[in-house]
């Protein structure tokens, strides 16, 4: 329940629109604010604009379902607590694809199991291990690049230090050649 002064901010996707409605209704009710999506996409501009404290979505909607839409989220919103609602999974038949940190089956849940969720959530955020090994990852990756960079660089300076001092030979036997040919015209 958000009972403190500060509004937190939901971004809510869900295509039925009753449902969406309902769900906005009962949200602004416990004191959030609340955006609502109908797809994806909706829900990738609404991001754009403002960014919430939690998400709660659908798993299926039309364009952009919400598997797509929280892959997306996941990669560039990591911290943003997630959870998905769906009336095609419940309990052992959810999906592991499904990047939520809790999963509620439609209308298999009490508004107040929602809300304590969503307290949860908010008060501490999830830990993302496999994110945290994606960025060990990337450095990993970026230390390997700066590395052949450097050996590279350095096997351009070298050929570079080479090419002045065959360019320095050739001038001294260019020289050497122009004076032989002085001389002997003289």
């Amino acid at each position: 329940m958000a009972t403190s002064s500060f509004c937190y901010r939901i971004l809510f996707l869900e295509d039925d629109i009753v449902v969406s409605e309902l769900g906005r209704q009962i949200l602004q009710a416990e004191g959030y604010e609340v955006i609502v999506a109908e797809d994806g996409f909706e829900g990738l501009d609404a991001l754009k604009r403002s960014l919430p404290h939690i998400i709660i979505s659908d798993l299926r909607m039309p364009n952009m379902n919400g598997f797509e839409f929280l892959s997306i989220v996941r990669r560039r919103f990591p911290t943003i607590p997630v959870i998905a609602i769906s009336a095609d999974f419940t309990g052992l038949t959810v999906p592991q694809s499904v990047l939520a940190d809790a999963f509620f089956p439609k209308g298999h849940y009490k508004p107040a199991e929602l809300f304590d969720k969503i307290t949860d959530l908010i008060q501490e955020l999830p830990t993302r291990p496999r994110l945290e090994l994606a960025n060990r990852l990337a450095a990993d990756n970026l230390r390997t690049a700066i590395t052949q960079q450097r050996v590279e660089f350095n096997r351009l300076f070298d050929l570079a230090e080479s090419a002045e001092s065959d360019i320095k030979l050739l001038n001294r036997q260019m020289r050497a050649n122009l004076n032989e040919v002085t001389r002997l015209e003289a």
